[in-house]
């Protein structure tokens, strides 16, 4: 059997051979759904992939978002998370390291600036993330196996789940298993 693969929050990276979901109108999208409420049955997926996706949601949609996730995964199923890594962020700051920061300096000359700039991603970020933040919410999903990944690596049995990976720089990989 092949496996069922979700590409959760696409945007314009859809890839062949998943299915691809995002809230807005994407190019190959599958379907339009929320985090929050996706159109498929229980247990039908052996993967799914949110590449930073659960930023853009409030605090209090993100629970929501990690039980419906694990809701549609088989048991045993993977998902795999990229978010922006705010600890990351916070080090280059400290460190006054401006090459890491992708914020022009028409926007923000000063290194703290920058910093809040990217945090937020300009208004879009509503929830920023630390490994062992979205670790407590992944088990209090319900989660039953939550590991920090590298750019690339993966823990799961299915190596194609890193094929979505993006932004190396800047971002925090993480998979928890239903």
């Amino acid at each position: 059997m092949a496996t069922r693969s979700l590409n959760l929050g696409c945007g314009p990276a859809a890839r062949s051979g998943w299915i691809n979901v995002d809230r807005r109108p994407a190019p190959g999208a599958d379907a339009r759904a929320d985090a929050a409420g996706l159109p498929f049955r229980d247990g039908w997926f052996d993967m799914v992939v949110a590449s930073h996706v659960l930023q853009d949601l409030p605090y209090p949609d993100v629970l929501a978002a990690l039980d419906e996730i694990r809701r549609v995964l088989r048991p045993g199923g993977v998902l795999r998370l990229g978010l922006p890594d705010l600890e990351r962020a916070v080090r280059a700051w400290i460190d006054n390291d401006r090459r890491y920061f992708y914020i022009r300096d028409e926007d923000a000359t000063s290194i703290g600036g920058k910093l809040c700039l990217q945090i937020s991603w300009y208004g879009s970020v509503r929830t920023p993330f630390t490994w062992d933040f979205i670790e407590e919410l992944a088990y209090r999903a319900g989660f039953r196996s939550v590991k920090r990944c590298a750019f690339g690596q993966t823990a799961s049995p299915w190596p194609e789940i890193v094929a979505l990976d993006n932004r190396e720089r800047e971002t925090l990989f993480v998979e928890a298993v239903r």
